[in-house]
């Protein structure tokens, strides 16, 4: 799974009581037929919230989407782009269903989609995304997504990282019978704020269990990554850098280099959006005050990371609505 991405959801979500992954190849749903309309739609909503504090370095945030009040949604609109994240996810899909649009990072045009591979209909888990992805809407659209920490993810639920990198699992197949009575309540709940509070009470004595030390709100990935570098150099016996690295891409699935990178990624949006505060954003002080060697070093990691150029990037989280996560993130 691991080794061939492209494949991992067909590979990863064998349900038999479900509909299975489809990719498209009607050649008629290759036309190039416009995605139509890419702005801002004033009957959307999406929202970020916090965990409650002693979840905080467990639980990153919960991330909703409604679009039931938007139904003449173009395409374009009905569109998300996430970014690399090592971040691990669990989805609950309340209404409507979701594909992953199979493209290249940063084709926004019709012609440069090539299907769409369905996710399951019922609550998911994600690992994390090793490269930039688009996904697409269909129906009325609502959802609850929890975003967690890779390490926690790990410990919560005895999954391998490596295996759940790029991999959609459906949670009925892959966690006990107790996940699954909690996975039931929050489809039930009547609103977000009681899906919070289902979801944190079952997560709460798990993570004491886990974890003695209390969290912190909703750190950056910058802290994250220097704790987990000072956890990984005093475990075990041996402290070379090779053994060092090991233990990090065990805990949380990527890379101390690719962490790095998303770390870096993760300040300089930050810093973009103080610059746009200020009313000016120079390319260059922010290249290096976010920690890159120069502009053009900002220019790759981005395209990297969010399949788009900074500037380009920025110009679509203002504008666009397939960029709502980088907006309530920000």
């Amino acid at each position: 799974m691991h080794a061939e991405p492209a494949d991992s959801y067909a590979d990863s979500y064998a349900d038999p009581s479900a509909e299975a992954c489809l990719e498209l190849d009607d050649p008629r749903e290759h036309t190039a037929v416009s995605l139509g309309e890419p702005g801002l739609h004033p009957l959307t909503r999406a929202s970020l919230i916090p965990p409650r504090l002693s979840l905080g370095s467990c639980v990153r945030g919960y991330m909703t989407r409604d679009l039931r009040a938007a139904a003449d949604l173009s395409s374009a609109q009905r569109s998300t782009w996430f970014p690399v994240s090592p971040v691990c996810t669990i989805t609950w899909f309340l209404q409507g269903q979701c594909a992953e649009v199979l493209c290249e990072p940063g084709d926004e045009l019709a012609q440069q989609e090539r299907g769409l591979r369905f996710l399951p209909e019922l609550p998911f888990l994600a690992g994390p995304h090793s490269r930039p992805t688009k996904f697409r809407t269909f129906g009325p659209g609502h959802s609850f997504v929890v975003v967690l920490m890779p390490d926690a993810f790990k410990v919560l639920t005895g999954l391998d990282l490596l295996q759940c990198q790029d991999a959609v699992l459906p949670l009925h197949a892959h966690l006990g019978a107790d996940w699954q009575a909690m996975s039931a309540a929050v489809q039930a709940a009547a609103d977000d704020a009681s899906r919070v509070r289902v979801f944190e009470d079952f997560l709460q004595p798990r993570w004491q269990q886990c974890r003695a030390e209390g969290g912190h709100d909703m750190p950056r990935y910058r802290d994250w990554m220097e704790a987990l570098a000072v956890r990984a150099i005093a475990a075990g016996k041996g402290r070379s850098m090779r053994q060092v690295e090991r233990r990090i891409k065990a805990w949380s699935g990527q890379s101390l280099r690719q962490l790095q990178s998303v770390s870096r990624a993760e300040q300089s949006f930050f810093r973009v959006r103080e610059a746009l505060e200020r009313g000016q954003v120079v390319w260059t002080d922010l290249a290096y005050e976010s920690g890159y060697a120069d502009q053009a070093h900002l220019c790759r990691e981005t395209r990297r990371v969010t399949g788009f150029s900074p500037e380009l990037l920025r110009q679509r989280i203002e504008t666009h609505e397939a960029f709502w996560a980088y907006r309530i993130w920000s």
